[in-house]
């Protein structure tokens, strides 16, 4: 079942009823009411939100994720439980001993997963896309040689023509930001819920980051938001601002479809699907995380 995601950008006070998250917004004829089982996210956006430590507690034992934005309306705080599987202890534990071998391999793994579905977008928008597949064949054991970078290069190069990825730099930067803040979120739930510690990556490993192994499996995930993107962009001016019909459209993403295995999936639910198969390849059960593939 898909579980809702819940956009709050007005003043509001949120509390907690008979096991319903309850929404009181200003100039609301009534307060409306969302079963707290059935939430995956809720995003808040307005310095005017109240939130009760009853609902936030109600949350967490669900393992929902609240979401804090900032002044530019960019998701900037994210809150997790901090017991997400009932095998935890033992699950950080080995996957703290991971060997740089099998780290090495599942990072070959992640970029040839990527770089699969950025080939993907370029075929559904109708860009040249076979330069891409023979950079794939070139990924190697860590990826040594960045060949995640030279297919980035080439990717963003056919994207839009004229365009230049930065995290900072002119529309669509903002969207895609947006959105990728929104996948992260997204995998973060699911590896806490499967047990894993978000610090240890198998590639990212930068002692000011708390999610790094949130950073490394969204990676596939990432072409996800850019098809959604350039979908969003037509018959559309590029604005520096994202409006709230902006934020609700990348928002969109979580309930994408995608194949994980032989089942065909919305991104929300095939995370659980990516994460469990990471857990199998730790143990050894599996060589290969389960991936969305568009």
């Amino acid at each position: 079942m898909i579980k809702h995601t819940l956009y709050i950008s007005k003043p509001s006070y949120l509390s907690y009823k008979h096991k319903q998250m309850v929404i009181d917004q200003k100039n609301a004829d009534a307060a409306a009411t969302v079963a707290v089982e059935d939430i995956a996210f809720v995003l808040l956006d307005h310095a005017q939100i109240t939130i009760t430590h009853s609902l936030i507690r109600a949350l967490q034992e669900h393992k929902a994720i609240i979401l804090s934005c900032d002044s530019s309306h960019m998701p900037y705080g994210m809150m997790l439980p901090l017991v997400g599987h009932t095998e935890q202890s033992k699950r950080y534990r080995l996957q703290s001993e991971m060997s740089k071998p099998l780290k090495d391999h599942l990072w070959k793994v992640t970029i040839q997963a990527k770089i699969k579905n950025q080939i993907a977008v370029l075929k559904c928008i109708e860009k040249p896309y076979k330069r891409l597949e023979v950079i794939l064949k070139r990924v190697k054991s860590g990826d040594p040689e960045n060949i995640e970078g030279q297919a980035a290069a080439y990717y963003w190069g056919q994207y839009i023509e004229g365009f230049i990825r930065d995290q900072y730099g002119d529309p669509p930067n903002n969207l895609l930001n947006f959105g990728y803040a929104i996948i992260r979120s997204m995998v973060a739930r699911a590896l806490c819920s499967s047990g894993l510690h978000l610090t240890m990556g198998i590639h990212h490993s930068n002692k000011y980051n708390p999610y790094c192994l949130a950073d490394d499996i969204m990676e596939p995930f990432r072409p996800f938001v850019d098809l959604l993107v350039l979908r969003s962009l037509v018959n559309k001016n590029l604005e520096s601002f994202l409006t709230k019909e902006d934020r609700a459209e990348m928002l969109r993403v979580m309930t994408m479809d995608a194949i994980f295995g032989k089942v065909k999936r919305p991104l929300m639910v095939g995370t659980a699907i990516t994460t469990s198969s990471l857990w199998q390849c730790i143990i050894g059960e599996k060589r290969k995380i389960k991936y969305p593939v568009m």
